[in-house]
């Protein structure tokens, strides 16, 4: 019987994370990992994992149907679960931004916050499309800006195109989308990353191979800076 259950996000983070746990020297058989199984355990037997959607990870963990998991901090900010975050992985980097149409923003660059502002003048009201509702909400009203949030599952990008909304908020990896559909970033919200995340009793209970699973996973992400600043640095000596 497994030692400890971990809830992984399912999708792109999900290859990240076993890619870092493989380095740390946590392996799945790959027949398992290939099959559409939830659940599987690692090779030795001691940990269990079970494969979630990214916003039901920290509701596991915080619930203890799991002892611990990997989510974006973007969904822990969302969700604002109390579970414990002692280790930021550094993978799928990200940032929680505001955009609007390029058009309509000509000035999107100097004033940020204000040319948003300039709108709601018009309207009364911002009108604000994104999978983040919570986080939207918190960041507009610290600023004193009134909005209307309009909540969407995917295809945020396409709100202001099509007049749904004046701008969102959304996760950006690398900008493309955006920019393919006429958008810029006004402000940026936050940074987002993978996040190692820990039940508060299990933490105490299971102390031992949570805190050696944390070793190997902390050990194996200075390995990887250390790589790729080694890298660099002879990339430029070239």
């Amino acid at each position: 019987m497994s030692e400890v259950t971990i809830a992984l996000a399912k999708g792109r983070m999900q290859n990240q994370t076993l890619e870092l746990l493989s380095r740390s020297g946590i392996r799945c058989d790959e027949e398992a990992l290939r099959s559409r199984r939830l659940s599987i355990e690692d090779t030795t037997g001691r940990i269990r994992f079970i494969f979630v959607k990214p916003a039901d990870v920290p509701v596991y963990v915080e619930h203890g149907t799991a002892d611990c998991g990997v989510c974006g901090a973007d969904v822990l900010m969302e969700s604002e679960a109390d579970v414990l975050q002692p280790l930021d992985l550094n993978i799928a980097c990200c940032t929680i931004a505001v955009a609007q149409p390029c058009a309509r923003s000509d000035d999107a660059m100097k004033g940020k916050i204000d040319t948003v502002a300039l709108r709601i003048n018009e309207a009364g009201m911002l009108r604000v499309a994104t999978k983040y509702p919570r986080i939207a909400r918190k960041h507009f009203l610290e600023h004193g800006i009134p909005v209307e949030i309009i909540e969407l599952s995917g295809s945020v990008e396409l709100a202001p195109v099509l007049g749904l909304a004046d701008c969102i908020v959304d996760l950006v990896e690398t900008g493309r989308t955006l920019i393919e559909n006429g958008l810029t970033i006004t402000e940026t919200i936050a940074a987002s990353s993978g996040r190692f995340i820990v039940n508060r009793v299990s933490y105490h209970l299971k102390s031992g191979i949570i805190a050696e699973l944390l070793d190997k996973l902390a050990a194996s992400i200075v390995a990887a800076d250390k790589s790729e600043t080694e890298s660099s640095h002879a990339e430029n000596y070239k």
